[in-house]
């Protein structure tokens, strides 16, 4: 059970981050529109696998926004992505 309490843990701290990226006014466009892109796919009807099949839908839904957020970090400027990282992290600690 612990696992599931972690995951849900590193998952409100990579949604906390796509948010500071989208808000952050020095973020690179293609970075915002990679993680638009990555909420528009978990909230879309059409899925490379659909949601009907209950744990295969929800697979392809996670390893697509996840490689999604990680290609809209490459794309930030580093100084600017451990800021954002590091502003998240201490909001989260407290």
């Amino acid at each position: 059970m612990w696992k599931l309490g972690t995951l849900w843990f590193s998952l409100r701290k990579e949604l906390a981050l796509a948010w500071a990226m989208l808000r952050e006014p020095g973020a690179p466009m293609a970075s915002k529109l990679a993680i638009l892109a990555a909420a528009l796919y978990v909230l879309s009807p059409v899925d490379l696998v659909s949601d009907l099949l209950p744990v295969l839908g929800w697979i392809d839904d996670g390893v697509v926004a996840v490689l999604l957020l990680r290609l809209a970090a490459r794309w930030m400027p580093g100084e600017l992505h451990a800021a954002l990282k590091d502003r998240v992290t201490r909001r989260s600690a407290r």
